[in-house]
């Protein structure tokens, strides 16, 4: 007799249809996990969504998805400022929920999913923050977390793209009342704190930001134009735009750690490139995800290393989330699938998401996060987290 697949009684379906739902179905199939079908921002859309990606179902209506009995987990990957009405609605229906960053919009609205999720134990409850699951930053975490390299005295880096560069480059993502005051910070920022928070375990008490619009008017197309298209349209109209192109933050963690890190999505030639330097006080570390498969080790007194992604060079907690042999390369599809592997496991066990897995709570600090970063740079100060209202 065949085993029965661990996941194949977890029926998904995927909420938004733009750039990031088709890697959730993508992902989701790699693991098994049955997709029952899509939710776009229009019926036209879902069934267009449905019939390229192959999926049964395009749901016309929230409700509609809510409702289907084969579902038992949703993916919110909508829109910014639809993901608190629907991961609530999901949580409410009985579902378990993994929503993309951020969260919510503000730290009042991911402070009551937190919430409404641990009024729910027996529902799973996560953000995506996916750049946790490739297997070097599990390693570098775990070598951290077990003293190898003793104190960690300051992070730097920075996440860095090109595809705002020119004021003709559009995307419902520059627009506040879609995706929030801050953009580059709380879009691809939110990965770069998730990240070393993850890695390090450090908490960020304090932060002095300086953020700067490089195109306060856009020329938007007449249609809105997908994430990374790099499309261009020939009919525009002006847009004011008030959210950053750039953003440079100091931190200071509890503890007495410093750092800093600046985001950019107008710096040509980067297309999407976080990095992260970590000094300890037993050597140092470094990552790049445009090489994610190698991570740099810092030495004193010793000749620097690089250690190249191979599961028998791995810690043992490692391994599992590395499932191709060294020299074959894993990367951002395979980080999605790592983490969807560590939800749908917890899902499928009937236990709480393990400690190193970004839920709902991870959301609301990140929710925090921007507050603060928002604040510090409209006011021109330092700002404590500790100070933030809910």
């Amino acid at each position: 007799m065949s085993a029965v697949h661990p996941f194949r009684s977890l029926g998904a379906a995927v909420i938004g249809s733009g750039f990031i739902g088709p890697a959730h179905v993508e992902a989701l199939r790699r693991l098994g996990v049955p997709v029952r079908g899509i939710l776009g921002s229009r019926p036209e859309r879902s069934r267009q969504a449905a019939d390229a990606l192959g999926l049964e179902r395009g749901y016309e209506s929230l409700d509609a998805l809510l409702a289907d009995p084969r579902v038992q987990v949703v993916h919110v990957a909508s829109p910014n400022h639809l993901h608190f009405s629907q991961a609530k609605a999901a949580l409410e229906a009985g579902k378990h929920v993994l929503c993309e960053k951020p969260l919510a919009m503000t730290p009042s609205e991911t402070a009551e999913l937190v919430r409404l999720a641990a009024e729910r134990p027996a529902q799973a409850a996560g953000v995506c923050f996916n750049i946790r699951y490739y297997p070097l930053n599990l390693e570098a975490a775990t070598r951290l977390r077990d003293g190898a390299l003793g104190r960690v005295f300051a992070v730097n880096g920075s996440y860095v793209q090109d595809w705002l560069l020119y004021e003709t480059d559009y995307n419902w993502r520059v627009l506040a009342e879609q995706a929030g005051p801050l953009r580059a910070v709380a879009d691809i920022g939110a990965h770069w704190l998730d990240l070393v928070h993850a890695v390090t375990g450090l908490t960020v008490e304090s932060v002095c930001a300086d953020l700067a619009t490089v195109h306060p008017v856009r020329l938007r197309p007449k249609g809105e134009v997908e994430t990374f298209s790099g499309a261009a349209a020939r009919d525009t109209e002006p847009v004011a735009v008030s959210t950053e192109d750039y953003g440079a933050v100091l931190l200071r963690f509890a503890g007495g750690a410093c750092g800093a890190f600046h985001v950019s999505q107008v710096t040509a030639g980067r297309k999407n490139r976080l990095c992260y330097e970590i000094a300890a006080e037993k050597g140092a570390l470094a990552w790049d995800s445009e090489r994610p498969n190698e991570l740099w080790q810092g030495a004193r007194e010793s000749a620097n290393q690089l250690l190249l992604k191979d599961p028998s060079l791995l810690s043992p907690a490692v391994r599992p989330f590395a499932n191709y042999p060294g020299g074959h390369n894993e990367g951002f599809p395979d980080a999605f699938k790592q983490l969807f592997r560590a939800f749908y496991s917890a899902v499928a066990e009937q236990r709480p998401l393990p400690a190193s897995f970004p839920g709902f709570a991870d959301g609301h600090d990140e929710a925090l996060l921007c507050a603060a970063i928002l604040l510090s740079a409209r006011e021109r100060r330092w700002v404590d987290l500790a100070g933030i209202a809910v």
